[in-house]
């Protein structure tokens, strides 16, 4: 490739016309130092097939470029201007030659190889094919050129050379690369920044249906990736991606128009030059297509190919992006002074004499083609015409964005010069901080003087290129309106993008000034799907975009306050959503309050528990020396109706909002008072089986089961369930907690710490219940004097059923009634206890004070025992009997048997003989009681 080079090289340098060495048509002057210039004086090349019958012909540049020729004149303002300057590069006259690029890739190689023919790089020695030195000086360095595309072909050419190249409109983010194009430079900020703030423009009006559109090349192509990631990265949804050519066919424009029309998205971003959009905006407007957005990059945003009245139907509306202008001062003055005689080294000056005025010059080679028939009859220009009295591109000087690009690229270069020329040996730039020879100066030296630049421009700026040769800029953004005068388009600035700021402080967008589709303030619909109100979400549905979404209502406990929500907000644990989920109200907090009718009706039970039970130890107290007292064991009556008053008062805790203090004592309360209540049942029961089931009572007797042991096995049955109530308390101590599980309400309620320590109380209060139950029901047929048996297992009956229905009624409700429950199990138990075990005996104390005397309770008690000594007696003789009637003899005698029992004032008397009573029969003397049974063989099953 290298050879192929430099032979196309060697032929251009032996041609014979070597003073137009490039394309024909061209912009030079001779100097010191030579710079290139690459500008779109058209916007592309006719498009002719060539079949090889022939010697190929160049291409012929067609549609000219009013601002490409203006940002021409900018550089050779620029190098004037220099050149008049006597603080910049005095007595150095910088020299220019520029070619026309026709806004491709092929004109621009064809110009560029003009700069790099007098180069030299190691691997191609151009002296072994002529001696080019004496015929055109070396350039130094090259402004442009204009696409990124083209820049893009120039920048592989003139990096092999390391010739310094500064672009002033290319802004592909690939050419930041520096390991691909080592000396490319810009005075336009990358792309990079500029779909970033496109993205931030779709975003900030609330767009996420978008189409996109981008010309094929080195500019659409990267800009539209960066684009399309920082969609993603804001959820924003690229319906349509396109790319076009300014080459396209007629169907291809018209399929790809199809598409856009029927698509539902109503915003079109573009990345892209001005003759690669123009045969799409053709074609929209022949199709008279007005309700869509254009977002235009800074390509075209402000394109004269584009902004045409008979496309503003269309294109009314439009935001684009617009590089911050700068003032060239002067430059308005050189503009108007251009004639075609005066510039005779400019040739451009002749075709823009004649495209603007609509004429030909005398010898004009365009004249000639058209008296061949190529193209349509001219007039004849003067060459005096006044360039004020025609309105073009090339004149509008107002923003200057380009043009000053061009203008701080030439004095960048300028600048380096300057530094190389005013270097100070030992602070140089190169080897051993040295400078250059500034008679044999090459390009590469200049290219690492530009990286190194850092210097003011003319508007107070600092110029400096970046690691990437990238310069920083801020974006102006425009709104194409209508002119009020006349059918043209004015760029109205709404808005900047600053790159330097912050993130979310970049962009700034005045509202007011946009006019959509040239006469709306109403931001325009570009959505996927409808905005989804305030209580709802965006709802995925399937096979679809992320964009395209159903509305659905937020669940109970969520909100959403803003439209399009992408997820609705759980309301906080105190709080919860109101009807339509907009809001959250705070929650109602419930406990078992003293207050509500619940509350109050479980007090007054409590309260009248503890009243009844405070009665009935009155009565007690009052008739403590009465038999019925005496005989239940006055002390153990006095603490078992003690406990139970703390049984009902215990109760009393479960209520109110519940506290710290008041979680931990309850359960320990509730769980001490009933195991001493039982323990209290147990001991008296159980004390006076014993005593009754003893054949003979024993002084043993009378020692173990003494006042001081039953309070002392009372104590030992408590204090087990207080040591239980210690280790719960210490390992895991329950407190107070909130609820928020229910909805609308939170519940205040006790964390009881451990489950398993609440089963362990309960289960041991139920085991001594358990046991009393036991001794209770085998005491059943004592004196009931001595202990009412019937009513301790009736109250431990009702005592259990309280309990097992306790267990599932616990786990099963929630919230205040927890508490409820347990005060009502409580407060049934206790009133269980306290009616069956004392109840008979308050109403035998009261209103049958008959059956509370001493004589009563000693036949009782006698009765008792003669019926326990019959029993032992019958069992006797039935044994008897038996072992006669196996020995073969029986009498047919009836056994009778008699016991008698003095007493200390009174002697009771039962006989027994006659064969036909089998009943006892008590008869009362002065002094004695008699008790007699009589029992009749025949009948004793009747008496048993």
């Amino acid at each position: 490739m290298k050879f192929l080079l430099g032979y196309y090289l060697l032929l251009l340098g032996s041609g014979q016309l070597i003073s137009t060495y490039g394309p024909y048509q061209r912009a030079q002057k001779t100097g010191d130092i030579l710079l290139g210039g690459l500008f779109p004086i058209h916007f592309g090349v006719a498009s002719k097939d060539q079949d090889l019958a022939a010697r190929p012909e160049s291409t012929q540049c067609v549609r000219y470029n009013f601002r490409g020729f203006r940002w021409l004149q900018a550089m050779i303002f620029a190098i004037d201007e220099i050149n008049n300057s006597s603080s910049l590069l005095p007595n150095i006259t910088l020299g220019y030659r520029i070619f026309d690029t026709c806004n491709t890739v092929s004109k621009a190689l064809e110009a560029t190889l003009s700069f790099v023919a007098q180069n030299k790089i190691d691997s191609i020695n151009l002296d072994e094919f002529c001696n080019c030195t004496d015929h055109i000086p070396s350039t130094i360095a090259v402004v442009g050129a204009s696409g990124s595309a083209v820049s893009t072909a120039v920048a592989n050419l003139l990096s092999l050379f390391y010739i310094p190249q500064i672009s002033y409109a290319s802004s592909s983010r690939l050419l930041s690369n520096k390991n691909q194009y080592k000396s490319f430079m810009r005075t336009i900020p990358t792309d990079e920044y500029q779909a970033t703030a496109m993205a931030d423009i779709i975003a900030y009006f609330q767009w996420n249906w978008v189409i996109a559109v981008a010309s094929d090349d080195e500019y659409g192509r990267p800009g539209i990736e960066k684009f399309e990631k920082e969609m993603e990265e804001r959820d924003i949804c690229i319906h349509l991606n396109e790319f076009i050519s300014q080459y396209y066919e007629d169907h291809e424009i018209q399929a790809l128009v199809d598409r856009i029309e029927n698509s539902t998205a109503k915003v079109i971003v573009v990345f892209a030059s001005g003759p690669d959009v123009e045969p799409l905006i053709e074609e929209m407007a022949r199709r008279n297509i007005t309700d869509r957005i254009w977002l235009a990059s800074e390509a075209w945003a402000s394109s004269s190919l584009i902004a045409k009245p008979e496309y503003l139907d269309v294109m009314a509306g439009t935001i684009g992006f617009a590089l911050r202008p700068g003032h060239i001062p002067g430059f308005k003055e050189f503009l108007q002074q251009v004639r075609p005689e005066k510039f005779s080294h400019n040739e451009f000056i002749r075709e823009f004499w004649e495209e603007t005025f609509n004429c030909y010059l005398e010898d004009s080679l365009r004249m000639q083609e058209s008296e061949n028939g190529t193209r349509s009859s001219r007039p004849l220009c003067s060459g005096d015409e006044d360039i004020a009295s025609v309105e073009t591109p090339y004149l509008d000087y107002t923003h200057l964005r380009i043009s000053y690009n061009v203008y701080v690229a030439v004095y960048s270069i300028a600048q380096a010069l300057q530094d190389i020329l005013t270097c100070t040996p030992g602070r140089g730039l190169f080897a051993n901080n040295s400078c250059v020879d500034t008679k044999a100066m090459e390009a590469w030296q200049v290219l690492k003087q530009l990286r190194h630049l850092d210097y003011i421009d003319s508007i107070g700026e600092t110029v400096h290129f970046d690691e990437n040769a990238d310069m920083w800029g801020n974006y102006t953004i425009i709104n194409w309106h209508r002119s009020k005068e006349d059918t043209s388009v004015v760029f109205e600035e709404v808005g900047y993008y600053n790159m330097h700021l912050r993130k979310g402080a970049k962009l700034y967008m005045d509202k007011a000034k946009i006019l959509w589709n040239g006469h709306s303030t109403e931001v325009p619909f570009s959505n996927c799907s409808e905005d989804c109100d305030p209580g709802t979400r965006k709802g995925i549905i399937d096979s679809e975009p992320t964009c395209c979404f159903e509305c659905t209502e937020c669940s109970d406990g969520e909100y959403s306050t803003h439209k399009d929500a992408s997820v609705c907000t759980k309301c906080p644990n105190i709080s919860w959503s109101n009807g339509n989920h907009t809001s959250c109200f705070l929650k109602e907090i419930e406990f078992l309050s003293w207050t509500e009718p619940f509350g109050i009706a479980l007090t007054i039970f409590a309260v009248l528990g503890v009243v009844l039970t405070a009665f009935v130890m009155g009565v007690f107290v009052r008739f403590c020396n009465t038999p019925i007292v005496k005989a239940t064991n006055r002390e153990l009556s006095y603490l078992l109706l003690f406990s139970l008053v703390c049984c009902f008062s215990s109760s009393l805790i479960f209520i109110g909002e519940p506290q710290d203090w008041t979680c931990r004592l309850r359960q320990p309360a509730f769980g001490i008072s009933f195991v001493l209540c039982i323990s209290c049942v147990l001991v008296k029961t159980n004390r006076v089986l014993l005593v009754f089931e003893a054949k003979v009572p024993t002084s043993l007797h009378r020692k173990w089961w003494g006042l001081n042991l039953q309070f002392l096995l009372v104590f030992l049955c408590t204090f087990v369930q207080v040591m239980i109530c210690v280790v719960w308390l210490y390992n895991a101590p329950p407190a107070s907690s909130k609820n928020h599980d229910i909805d609308e309400i939170i519940f205040i309620t006790c964390n009881e710490g451990s489950m398993m320590a609440l089963g362990f109380l309960i289960g041991y209060t139920c085991l001594l219940a358990a046991i009393c139950f036991f001794f209770a029901f085998k005491s059943r047929k004592l004196p009931e004097n001595f202990t009412e048996a019937k009513f301790i297992t009736f109250s431990m009956l009702i005592f259990f059923i309280v309990w097992i229905s306790f267990i599932p009624a616990y786990f099963s409700t929630y919230g205040k009634f927890v508490s409820a429950v347990e005060v009502i199990a409580i407060l049934a138990s206790s009133f269980g206890l306290l009616a069956c075990l004392f109840f008979h005996k308050v109403y035998i104390i009261l209103f049958k004070s008959s059956r509370n005397t001493i004589e009563e309770v000693r036949c009782s008690t006698a009765a008792h025992a003669f019926k326990v000594a019959a029993k032992a007696t019958l069992k006797h003789n039935t044994a008897s009997r038996k072992r006669s009637g196996s020995t073969g003899g029986s009498s047919a005698s009836s056994p009778s048997s008699s016991i008698s029992l003095k007493t200390n004032g009174n002697d009771c008397e039962l006989s027994a003989g006659q064969p036909r009573i089998h009943r006892p029969r008590v008869s009362f003397g002065s002094g004695t009681v008699t008790l007699s049974l009589s029992f009749d063989e025949s009948r004793r099953n009747s008496v048993m």
